[in-house]
């Protein structure tokens, strides 16, 4: 690697040149611009294109062959994998089971951990609460067919659901949880999505390849009178999933 190559790879845009590869390729496959089985360039055009050394490149192949965005064959070259991605619709109802219904022969959702904690702004303002005011935080994944799909931290007002987390760890379903409180039914108010990189707690819990792209939607969920019930930051693995609004 030359020296304008590995101060590429450590300092522009903060993110390294083989990321940048992998990501360029990933916007290619999802714009539609490959489609699956397609043959991807050789080695040499993609070192051409993004003026970086083969190693680089294959560096960034494994990371998405990892993904199973794409899949080599040896002495063919790389191909678009023809992996589905799973549909998770946003409105006015957001369930993950529901949304994930038809799509996968098994649903499920864990708790990794829970605390109490005081709100902090963004917390608070979407709970309409004050800062500072307690909360109970949830951190929990969600499966289809045993593949990691979704990451989320989940944020209550502790004063009105006081045991959350002991009767979710009974029965790990928001929706059930929350008919045990009396709240038969509660709606999407807003939904926010953007993209970035995967953290390495990120990385691990949904077994993913480093540099993995995620969508994380932030979400606040009301009773049908409007009044905060949830705030929720959920992140999911790029390359599997894809949000309808």
């Amino acid at each position: 690697m030359t020296k304008t190559e590995s101060s590429s790879e450590s300092h522009l845009s903060g993110v390294a040149l083989w990321r940048r590869i992998a990501d360029a390729i990933r916007l290619d496959i999802v714009g539609g611009k490959r489609q699956p089985g397609d043959r991807l360039p050789g080695e040499t055009e993609l070192a051409e294109r993004f003026s970086a050394n083969r190693h680089t490149v294959r560096r960034a192949l494994a990371a998405l062959q990892a993904e199973g965005v794409i899949r080599t064959e040896q002495g063919r070259g790389s191909f678009v994998d023809q992996a589905r991605r799973v549909s998770y619709r946003i409105g006015k109802r957001t369930r993950f089971s529901e949304n994930l219904a038809g799509q996968a022969a098994t649903i499920s959702r864990d708790m990794l951990s829970s605390r109490l904690e005081n709100a902090t702004t963004s917390v608070a303002a979407a709970l309409g609460l004050r800062a500072g005011t307690k909360v109970t935080r949830l951190e929990t994944l969600s499966s289809a067919d045993n593949r990691p799909m979704s990451r989320a931290s989940i944020w209550l007002s502790y004063a009105a659901f006081p045991d959350f987390a002991t009767r979710f760890a009974e029965n790990p379903s928001i929706t059930a949880t929350l008919a045990s409180y009396g709240i038969a039914d509660y709606a999407r108010a807003s939904t926010r999505i953007s993209a970035r990189h995967a953290d390495a707690d990120e990385t691990a819990t949904l077994k993913l390849a480093p540099g993995a792209i995620l969508l994380v939607s932030e979400a606040v969920d009301t009773d049908l009178a409007g009044k905060p019930l949830l705030y929720a930051l959920s992140r999911f693995p790029a390359d599997l999933m894809e949000l309808v609004v």
